[in-house]
């Protein structure tokens, strides 16, 4: 992406690359679709467990917006007590790719 184009849509928000960044940015959404690539089905506890320091609130919040963006699929089973299972969606499964390389960066640079 050049700078015209950043400068044609009036600010990077409005751009694919900022397009991009609202839907994984922030400090928990890649570790949840991390999480959801390596192990799914999840349940809402279990998530929480495993990522350990994120809040209940925070996660909640998060997995409804990912849910919003198209990237998470919540299943919800009509029992007592309630269960609640969340997986990808095909548009997350073709962000893994992404996810991977990033993966790899990290082990390349982590050691520096």
């Amino acid at each position: 992406m050049s700078m015209a184009d950043y400068e044609e849509k009036g600010n990077i928000q409005e751009t694919p690359f900022g397009y991009t960044l609202s839907v994984i940015g922030g400090k928990w959404k890649m570790l949840i679709l991390y999480l959801l690539a390596e192990k799914q089905p999840v349940r809402f506890n279990e998530m929480k467990r495993i990522i350990g320091a994120i809040t209940f609130k925070t996660l909640s919040s998060q997995l409804k917006e990912l849910e919003a963006d198209g990237m998470v699929i919540r299943k919800e089973y009509p029992q007592i007590p309630p269960k609640v299972e969340y997986s990808l969606t095909h548009k997350a499964d073709t962000l893994l790719p992404v996810l991977e390389q990033l993966c790899e960066w990290g082990e390349k640079n982590s050691n520096n």
